[in-house]
Order: C-alpha cells, then structure tokens, then sequence
C-alpha cells in the first residue's frame, strides 16, 4: 500500500475521535456555566444570611433530667411561640453541668437554673462567699457577669434547694427532725443519691455535707436518679438528698429533715442566659425580655410540688401541664 493510501485510512478511523473530542468539550461548557451558576446563588445566599435582613428566629433549650426543669422549659417555650416570632427548639436532656457548658459555648440560649447551683456548681464559690450586706442571687449574678458572661433572669418564686429526707419509719424510730440529729445514728443507716450529688462540681456536695454535719454513715450509694425513689421506698437506702420542691417527696412521704446549722444555699429558681440574650433576638423579638418577666414569681414552692406530683405521678405530659398552669395565671387567652 502507497503513503497515500495509508493516510486514506487512518484519517477515518480518527474521526470518530474528534467528534467525540467536540461534544466533550461541548458538554464541559455547559458544566461549567452550571457551576458558576450554583456558585453565584450560593454566594447570593451567602451575602443574604450575613447581611442586616436576616434575623435569628429561633431560640434553642437544651432540656433538664428533672420534670421542673422541663416543665418551665415549656413554659418559656409556649410564651415565647404565642407572644412573638419566635420559636423555640427543645433538644436532648442533659445534666446540669452540661447544660452550663452548652449555654457558655453558644450552643443553647436559655436554661433554668437556681443561685445556689450558679454559686457552688458553675462558679465553685461557696455561701460563705457572700457577702454580709448582699444576697446570694445579687452576689451570684454580680460574679456570673464578671466569670462567665452570663446572667439569672428574675426568680420564678420557688426556693428548690437540697434538702435531706428519710422516711417516715426511720424517722420516728430513730427519733429524727433535724439533720444533726443523725450524727450519732449515721452509722447504722444507709444514704443514697444520684451520681451528681456524690462529684466534686461544686461545694454542696456530698463530700463537704457529711464533714460540715460531722456524718459517718454505715454506706453511701450511688444511685440512677430515676432508682433513687423506689431504693427509698423499698428500703435498700435509710437517707437520701431531694429537693424540696419535688412531688416524689410527697409520693414517698417522706419526711424532711431541716437543715439546722444552714450547710445548703437558698436555690432560688431563674431563667439564666448570656450577657447578650436579648440583643442577640431583638430584630425579631423587641419584647422578648417583658414576655420572660412575665414569669417572674409565677410559682410558689406548694405550686411546683403540685405540677412536678401530675408528671411524675400521675403521668400527665409536661406540654399540658405547663399549658394549663399558664391559664390558670392569666398568661395565655
């Protein structure tokens, strides 16, 4: 075969190359001005979201363990929704620290909380700290401003600090009513409580209690929250610590003893959030700070036994509890 020939039949076995080289190219164009137009309305939305229009629409609770921290959380959550633009995301529960750190780190905006648990648990400062001319909420909220940029909102009007409990047979045959009065029985009775009394977050622990009263008990258990009630009850625990405002203390009845040389704080209940709350939500909520107040002093400690009694013990749900705690007050239509 001449060269002639030979480039006869090479050029068309090649063109089938080149036409698939022009629709690739073809297609490569058009890819491209698809992405560069994804890329200018991601950048659009970019500039939109940064921008003076947008605003913050949604306000972010990490919810408690407990059924009272859960319940005002709700409660925030329906004044908020019915009374501005905003709405209100309740997300997993967590211990108290943790609640704390989220809040710090920005990853939550509200959450209730007690002075006294500011003072010894996130602070790590101690009654004694306090000065002798002020109280501990204006003293803790003075310090949570100057150490973690946060502050308490005002009291909701219950005082849940911890208290110690016993049965009813343990205290009358060990002659009990106050909690001096177990230091020369402590070692023939058990405690038990939850595995956050026994840590070392804070001075009002179990640790500095037992040393501050002088208690030597037989055991000291640490317990699941949720088992702590029915180890009461079924008598594998003789003391335990409660708060004072929960209803399983009315289920259990058990007898409360009082604190008599004052080792607990007051644990004033109270929204707490950052610094910079209410500035954060003001282009959507101008009055989120007055629809917050409107909770101030809502509760007293008898109202909150009661509320805490219809969920733990009755089994309501939280949501129509706190609903319909807040028609009673007046709050919603």
């Amino acid at each position: 075969m001449n060269e002639p020939e030979k480039h006869r039949v090479k050029f068309p076995a090649c063109a089938p190359y080149f036409r698939c080289r022009r629709k690739y190219r073809k297609n490569e164009v058009i890819m491209k001005k698809l992405l560069l137009s994804v890329l200018i309305i991601t950048m659009l939305v970019s500039l939109t979201s940064c921008g003076g229009t947008n605003k913050n629409d949604t306000i972010v609770i990490y919810d408690g363990q407990y059924s009272e921290m859960q319940i005002i959380h709700h409660m925030v959550k329906i004044l908020v929704e019915k009374n501005t633009d905003l709405k209100v995301e309740i997300k997993d529960e967590m211990a108290p620290v943790n609640l704390f750190n989220e809040l710090i780190k920005g990853s939550s905006d509200v959450m209730n909380s007690y002075d006294g648990t500011l003072l010894t648990t996130y602070l790590h400062l101690d009654p004694s700290d306090v000065p002798s001319d002020t109280t501990l909420y204006d003293y803790v909220n003075e310090e949570g401003m100057k150490q973690k940029n946060v502050t308490l909102l005002d009291k909701l009007g219950i005082n849940n600090t911890y208290t110690i409990a016993v049965p009813m047979d343990i205290a009358e045959q060990y002659n009990l009513s106050t909690v001096s009065d177990l230091v020369t029985v402590a070692d023939q009775l058990v405690f038990g409580a939850e595995h956050d009394f026994f840590t070392e977050e804070g001075s009002a622990k179990f640790n500095p209690f037992v040393e501050f009263y002088g208690l030597n008990f037989k055991e000291a258990k640490q317990l699941d929250i949720n088992l702590k009630y029915s180890a009461v009850e079924s008598g594998n625990i003789d003391v335990t610590v409660v708060y004072a405002t929960d209803g399983l203390n009315k289920k259990s009845q058990l007898i409360i003893l009082t604190d008599d040389l004052n080792f607990f704080p007051e644990y004033n209940g109270a929204l707490l959030v950052k610094a910079d709350f209410f500035e954060k939500y003001k282009a959507t909520a101008p009055d989120l700070e007055e629809v917050l107040a409107s909770m101030s002093g809502i509760f007293t400690d008898e109202d909150m036994i009661n509320l805490s009694y219809m969920v733990d013990v009755d089994g309501r749900s939280v949501a129509e509890v706190s609903e319909e705690y807040l028609q009673q007050k007046g709050l919603l239509d």
